[in-house]
């Protein structure tokens, strides 16, 4: 065995990956089968592939690449075209302008052969990484087929030559903003969105790039890297579409626009953030095609969902929905006021900002510049003979009380707060101004939310949890721990990671709820405005699910992970 055969097993020896006599066992096979040891490893051992080749890289003196943690680089992935990618099993990861360097992602990163060949072909200065091989090809497969950079790097080589000088110069005109190389980035990164499933866009600066991240499946993944030079001919192509002012760049802006793809039709709604190195664009992406989905397909079941449909069809009183902000509280209501819905019913809303619209529902946006506000909005709403009233948030005591009082002359209040459970909601309304006589009479329900990642269908496994798992979902279920795994063994399930959920093991969102109906008990229990914490121990006693509880019942389901729940419920 050679020097460096050696050098690896006495690091990883040393890092606790391998003991001595399995390192023994690797180097005996290697001399057997005539084999490098780092093949060896790659191929027969349970070592973390990227762990391996950090430590060949670092022994090498060599750079060393995980391309699965990197986004793609356009203007890089421009210099190299597809055929000489596959061919060298090679991947350009980042173009340094500067210094006139394309680093590269190789399994061979010590060809100098490679090397000449790549610098002639391109003119540019070539840095060799050494990378994992399946992970080059994997990423070739994302890098110039998924509908992203294609398109992009086209335009951006149509686009630098023409607009350097002028752009260096920061003398952006309406003409360069326009052309069709900017026109096509843009639409490609909201094409992308859309095909992606992606929730929002985030457009932003840094000295060096402008990084494109998406929001998917409630995860924010960086998937494209610009550079820095058409930030600001990006910035403005949106600021147009949203009828934003270009010339204002000092103070944040606000915005919307409608963008088409095949048969779906999406409503961008935009804002602009001032940051140190240029504008910083978000843009939230609404769905106008599909419809509004039903309460079952949010992840509402069993008494859950018996609790929520008697309390939304009393004729008066409040419903509360809490979480924080991103955890699909305006989803849900919006669900809710579909289901009632219908031309007998006088339904009004005065939301911050209208992001569905629903036809038979009258929508008002708030204005706080014109003085239309939650509260005043909220106190004409009363003269307009509404049954229904939805306030998209209760957030100071003017409109907590307008909302109590609607409720009390006969009308259905939908509003939404910022708590972390269901409980938290009662003293938040005292601490708002209301009295807790009025919260008893009015208040119905209150529903908790979290927003937890669905496991991929198409890379879905079973596993046995190790036994500490499995205790603490039989402690924090109790009764509802299914008792057919009293005699049979628990699985549970998680996503390997595939191309259809891109590697994550994820696929889609679904809700999981908290729904804390009041009654006598807990109506004398307001009235002594008892903590939060014994509301909700009676609230348990009278069959309460907490948030927690419903994920790891959904967990065992095989519809979301444990993890997933902890990270979103874990309160």
């Amino acid at each position: 065995m050679n020097y460096i055969g050696k050098k690896i097993l006495e690091k990883l020896i040393e890092n606790g990956d391998l003991s001595q006599s399995e390192a023994d066992h690797y180097e005996v096979l290697s001399l057997q089968r005539n084999i490098p040891i780092d093949k060896i490893l790659i191929e027969k051992s349970n070592i973390d592939k990227e762990k391996i080749l950090k430590i060949i890289a670092e022994i090498k003196n060599i750079n060393y690449v995980n391309l699965d943690l990197l986004p793609i680089d356009s203007q890089a992935i421009g210099f190299i075209s597809e055929t000489i990618a596959r061919k060298y099993n090679i991947l350009p990861y980042k173009f340094d302008q500067e210094t006139s360097t394309i680093y590269i992602a190789s399994n061979q990163p010590e060809d100098v052969s490679l090397i000449d060949f790549l610098e002639k072909k391109t003119n540019h200065k070539i840095i060799l990484a050494l990378a994992n091989e399946e992970t080059i090809k994997k990423n070739i497969n994302i890098a110039y087929s998924q509908g992203l950079s294609p398109e992009v790097k086209q335009a951006l080589k149509e686009y630098m030559p023409k607009n350097k000088n002028n752009l260096s110069q920061n003398n952006l005109n309406t003409q360069s903003i326009d052309e069709a190389p900017i026109a096509k980035i843009v639409s490609t990164i909201v094409e992308f969105s859309i095909k992606s499933r992606a929730s929002d866009i985030h457009i932003e600066p840094e000295e060096n790039r402008s990084k494109v991240r998406y929001r998917i499946d409630g995860i924010l993944q960086e998937k494209l890297s610009l550079p820095k030079s058409i930030h600001e001919a990006l910035v403005s192509r949106i600021k147009i579409l949203s009828d934003m002012k270009i010339d204002e760049k000092r103070i944040p802006q606000d915005g919307r626009f409608n963008f088409k793809v095949d048969n779906e039709e999406v409503d961008l709604r935009v804002s602009t953030l001032p940051t140190v190195n240029g504008e910083k664009i978000v843009m939230r992406l609404l769905k106008k095609t599909g419809g509004i989905p039903d309460l079952a397909d949010l992840g509402l079941r069993g008494p859950q969902l018996k609790d929520v449909e008697e309390s939304i069809l009393k004729p008066y009183g409040i419903i509360l929905i809490t979480g924080p902000t991103g955890s699909g509280k305006t989803t849900t209501l919006y669900s809710i006021l579909s289901r009632l819905n219908k031309p007998s019913v006088n339904i009004m809303t005065l939301e911050d900002p209208v992001e569905y619209q629903i036809p038979g529902i009258n929508q008002v946006q708030i204005n706080p510049q014109a003085g239309l506000t939650f509260a005043t909005g909220l106190r004409s709403f009363l003269r307009q003979d509404p049954n229904i009233i939805l306030v998209g948030e209760i957030r100071d005591k003017e409109t907590t009380q307008l909302a109590i009082q609607a409720a009390l002359t006969g009308h259905l209040v939908f509003s939404t707060l910022h708590t972390n459970d269901s409980a938290t909601a009662i003293p938040r309304l005292i601490d708002l101004g209301a009295e807790a006589f009025l919260i008893a009479s009015v208040l119905t329900a209150v529903i908790a939310q979290r927003i937890c990642r669905k496991i991929c269908p198409y890379c879905k496994t079973k596993y046995q949890p190790i036994k500490q798992i499995e205790e603490n979902i039989k402690l924090i279920l109790g009764d509802l721990f299914p008792k057919r795994y009293e005699n049979e063994p628990l699985y549970l399930y998680k996503g390997e990671g595939c191309k259809e959920c891109n590697q994550t093991g994820y696929f889609g969102r679904i809700a999981i709820f908290e729904v804390l109906k009041i009654n006598q008990n807990l109506n004398k229990m307001i009235l002594k405005q008892e903590s939060a914490k014994a509301i909700e121990e009676e609230a348990k006693k009278q069959g309460l699910i907490t948030m927690k509880q419903d994920g790891y019942l959904k967990a065992i389901e095989g519809i979301t992970t444990i993890e997933e729940v902890l990270r979103v419920a874990e309160i």
